[in-house]
């Protein structure tokens, strides 16, 4: 197994999710898949022709196989941990109207939210070129937390990137003790993404621009804001860098915001210029929202020519 250029760790659960619009009280279809931040980061690295490999805990069970073929399917390198002792996390997803989604998890004592320090395989990190974690991970358990800090650690010894995607999710916490563990992280990333509202969990009454300067203070040389279909802005010290959405049609923007840091993500790993890689990060990111799904969208490099290419012919024949 050759060492991949980007590693990432996390939960990734179960999907389950309403075929119709509607409440959960009335659905009569369910779709099942996969879903995870981390995950859905990987899946797009590997469409774009990144060597990626995620590490996470699974169950015991069908859905921890599940999670695991799938991920693998994807042509991510895959170390999942079987814990014999906890289920597969899981989420459920409903559309209660045509222009809202509703995301309910149930990952309480889960597999995932187990992972520990000792997860991690030696060299793992040490040999790739860049770790990605988010926000959810550490807010999971205490050694979820030990895990993405000894991670983040091992990378920085090594000269590893490390990339932070704030990735706040108020179901697991409130933000006042949320912040001090976010913020633990983000000052040890060399790039950090997040809203301008994941910005002021970090820093309380600040704006986006204005954690960008303390988390640069902090010795973070990049800081990422995404701003939905508004587009994206990079702060890299004095530098400020916007770019311009794309004006789409959404069909369920979970997922999102990881095809956004994907793209960005390889963009960087190619050595393409902030204002390239902010619009393939946006392209990415508006992409993943044409389809249901969290990850299902995320665009190969055939895709994402095609949705660039504004004068291609919509029918493929």
């Amino acid at each position: 197994m050759s060492a991949p250029a980007v590693v990432t760790l996390g939960e990734t659960m179960a999907l389950v999710r309403t075929t119709e619009i509607g409440s959960l009280r009335h659905a009569h279809g369910m779709a099942l898949g996969i879903g995870g931040a981390e995950t859905n980061v990987a899946i797009g690295l590997a469409r774009l022709g990144v060597a990626v490999s995620w590490l996470g805990r699974v169950g015991d069970d069908s859905l921890g196989e599940r999670v695991a073929r799938e991920i693998r399917a994807e042509s991510v390198q895959v170390r999942a941990v079987v814990d014999a002792d906890a289920p597969t996390g899981l989420m459920v997803k409903e559309r209660p109207s045509a222009a809202s989604t509703a995301v309910h998890y149930y990952r309480a004592g889960s597999a995932g939210s187990r992972v520990s320090v000792s997860d991690l395989p030696d060299g793992w990190i040490e040999e790739a070129s860049l770790l990605h974690v988010t926000g959810i991970t550490p807010l999971l358990s205490s050694t979820a937390r030990s895990a993405v800090l000894a991670a983040v650690e091992r990378a920085r010894e090594a000269g590893v990137t490390v990339s932070f995607d704030i990735n706040y999710r108020s179901a697991l916490t409130p933000a006042a003790v949320a912040g001090p563990v976010l913020r633990e992280v983000a000052e040890r990333a060399d790039i950090v993404f997040g809203g301008e509202n994941e910005f002021t969990i970090l820093y309380p009454d600040t704006s986006a621009a204005e954690a960008a300067a303390l988390l640069r203070d902090a010795g973070c040389a990049t800081t990422v804001l995404k701003q939905g279909p508004s587009g994206a802005t990079v702060f890299v010290g004095d530098t400020v860098v916007a770019a311009s959405g794309f004006l789409i049609d959404a069909i369920d923007t979970v997922g999102a915001g990881d095809a956004f840091v994907a793209g960005y993500l390889s963009a960087l790993l190619e050595g393409l210029d902030i204002a390239a890689a902010l619009h393939r990060a946006n392209a990415c990111g508006a992409m993943a929202c044409l389809t249901p799904g969290d990850w299902e969208a995320a665009p190969t490099r055939r895709d994402l020519a095609r949705f660039l290419d504004g004068d291609a012919d919509p029918v493929r024949r």
